[in-house]
Order: structure tokens, then C-alpha cells, then sequence
């Protein structure tokens, strides 16, 4: 990822995160894909109702898809609103999609969604992770860091 798409992130006005995937999973390789969504599942994303917490990717026929990604229907919306929980296709280019099939095959490797943002086009794009899961005590470890991190900045605002 370089500088400039880390900055279109940055402004990006909705950003959706899923935090327990860095607690649960080592992030390996990120890719950042298009999702096909219907009309009011976009603006439930840009109104910020949407949450990614237990959801995942699974390639079936040479497409990948997110399963579990919760995207709230639309407030304003009528009897064409969407359902929730659906399973939505994500947009990658085959190379990448064949690269994370080979890459999936092994034991303990899965992909996850890592981040829900709108770019500057004004389309909704996921940053999807090749993840590897931790062990119980790479999370104690990652609880502790935290802390220290969290104990530091308490000393350092002290002062």
C-alpha cells in the first residue's frame, strides 16, 4: 500500500473497522476491493451503519465473497430495502483471486476484512487480509503491549 492510497483512507469520511480481526489474526498481505452492493445498502455505508465484526471471505467459482458483513437497512428505505446479512461479491482481478486461493490452501490461513471505507469517487471499497490466527498467548502478549502502550501515554500526558 503506499503513501497515497493510505491518504485517501485517511480523508475518507466513513471508515468502518473491524477491530478484532488485528486481536485474533497476523495480517500477512492486504488487498483493497470493490464491493457490489445495491442502492441502499450504499448510503446505509455512507449514512455509517455497517459493522464487519464476525464476518469473512471465502472464494466458491473463482469469486470472492464477504459472508457475515452486517450493512443496516436503510432508514429511508422502502419495500426494495436490503437484507442485512447477505453474502456480497467482492471485486478483485484474477491474479490477485488465485494468488488467495493458493495462499488459502495452507493450514491456518484465512482472509479477513479489515477495513470498510469510501474512496474519493464516492464507491464503497473493503480491505480484505491474508491472516494467519494467533495463539492464545500471542493475544496475552498483544493485551500487554497494549497496556504498556496505554500506561506510557498516561505518563508522558502526566507531565
Amino acid at each position: 500500500m503506499n503513501k497515497e492510497q493510505q491518504e485517501i483512507r485517511k480523508k475518507s469520511p466513513v471508515q468502518i473497522r473491524n477491530k478484532k480481526a488485528s486481536f485474533e489474526y497476523y495480517f500477512i498481505d492486504t488487498y483493497t476491493a470493490g464491493i457490489v452492493l445495491t442502492g441502499t445498502e450504499i448510503k446505509s455505508i455512507r449514512n455509517g451503519k455497517a459493522s464487519l465484526v464476525d464476518s469473512f471471505c471465502f472464494i466458491n467459482n473463482g469469486e470472492i465473497w464477504v459472508k457475515g458483513m452486517n450493512i443496516s437497512p436503510y432508514f429511508y428505505g422502502s419495500y426494495a430495502n436490503h437484507v442485512a446479512k447477505r453474502d456480497r461479491k467482492l471485486l478483485l482481478n484474477k491474479r490477485e483471486i488465485r494468488r488467495l486461493m493458493e495462499d488459502t490452501k495452507a493450514v491456518g490461513f484465512t482472509i479477513v476484512p479489515v477495513l470498510l471505507f469510501i474512496d474519493e469517487k464516492g464507491r464503497a471499497k473493503l480491505d480484505i487480509a491474508l491472516a494467519r490466527g494467533k495463539k492464545e498467548y500471542d493475544k496475552r502478549q498483544t493485551l500487554k503491549e497494549k497496556e504498556d502502550r496505554r500506561e506510557m501515554d498516561r505518563a508522558i500526558k502526566h507531565f
